[in-house]
């Protein structure tokens, strides 16, 4: 019987990513906090600029930890949480609270999870767009 292993996100991964996200922030003229999660949900990488507010790393570790718990976009959560969605009550029933603003982005290979990117400090449609720019420049 033969297995198949899943190269796991990796330090380096971690740190591509964060660069990645912040040279598409920095070109658009923006200060944000990064993060990556392993599947596991363990710190791999974090950034924050000096310039940014402080909220913008617990921020971009919420939408990381959320799009890894969830598997999805935080971008394509939010109506998930709204009175009556699926996910309404969710937010309160998990010991670490989830953050329904776009920004977190799950890691992919092969098709399997591995890790999320959270991007906070921006308009949330920015921290989405630099954080899928960061994902889809993973080698």
């Amino acid at each position: 019987m033969s297995t198949t292993t899943l190269a796991p996100l990796t330090v380096h991964d971690a740190e591509a990513l964060v660069t990645a996200a912040h040279r598409a922030a920095e070109a658009a003229g923006v200060t944000v906090s990064v993060t990556v999660l392993d599947a596991g949900g363990h710190l791999l990488a974090f950034r924050r600029d000096d310039r940014a507010v402080l909220i913008s790393g617990e921020t971009s570790t919420r939408k990381a930890y959320t799009a890894l718990q969830l598997n999805a976009p935080t971008a394509e959560l939010v109506d998930a949480v709204q009175p009556g969605g699926p996910f309404h009550t969710l937010p309160t029933a998990l010991d670490r609270p989830l953050l329904f603003i776009a920004g977190g982005v799950p890691v992919r290979r092969d098709g399997r999870l591995i890790g999320a990117i959270g991007v906070g400090g921006g308009a949330p449609e920015q921290d989405h767009a630099f954080a899928t720019a960061a994902v889809e420049n993973l080698v």
